[in-house]
């Protein structure tokens, strides 16, 4: 994690239809964006705003009730085009990976910059840190991001459905998993001598 590129943490906040109306043809929009930038193992910056979405412009109540969000904040918040703007001028500055919990963000991105006609904005590599963690522990289930958290010992960043606190909280993760993975890579296996050593010790407790 040193200068061959930044490390971008994603997470987005999507609408949502009411459950019994579904339009025909509802899409998911990004309503919400929380990043956070690592370079060299530190914090370079974060972004964090509402979105205003642009087919579905009015929220639903479900969607209101479940993020906590209001039709005010949408409607005060930045264009797609903004948002689009920020992931380009970082890829500009090179972009290692780009790592979210699961893979929705980024379907969901690539989805509305094809609807709107324009680049997707990104060139790296992207990590489902959810899939990694999945791996990595062996669990059978998908791990929800703020259960895996819990599964650390620790308490998630801020609140549960804000972007930039998840966002920073898949960020806490990554580097917890990194960190975990190196210490796997570096433990050696006990010797002979080490286990004599023990073997005295439990007979002492007997």
């Amino acid at each position: 994690m040193g200068s061959d590129g930044q490390l971008v943490f994603i997470d987005f906040e999507f609408s949502m239809p009411e459950r019994q109306k579904v339009p025909k043809d509802f899409h998911p929009e990004i309503i919400e964006t929380g990043v956070v930038v690592v370079n060299g193992g530190k914090v370079i910056d974060t972004f964090s705003c509402y979105i205003k979405p642009v087919f579905f412009p009015r929220l639903t109540n479900r969607c209101k009730r479940f993020l906590s969000i209001t039709q005010a904040d949408v409607d005060g918040g930045r264009s797609f085009k903004e948002m689009h703007d920020y992931f380009t001028s970082l890829d500009q500055l090179g972009v290692k990976e780009v790592v979210t919990w699961g893979n929705m963000d980024m379907k969901v991105l690539r989805d509305s910059c094809s609807r709107l006609g324009i680049a997707f904005p990104f060139h790296a590599r992207f990590v489902d840190l959810s899939m990694e963690y999945k791996r990595f522990f062996g669990d059978q289930n998908q791990t929800g991001l703020w259960k895996a958290v819990q599964e650390y010992g620790r308490e998630g960043v801020g609140k549960h459905h804000k972007a930039l606190d998840d966002a920073m909280t898949t960020q806490h993760i990554y580097h917890l998993v990194e960190k975990d993975k190196k210490y796997l890579e570096k433990a050696e296996p006990t010797t002979i001598g080490d286990r004599i050593d023990l073997s005295k010790f439990y007979n002492q407790l007997a």
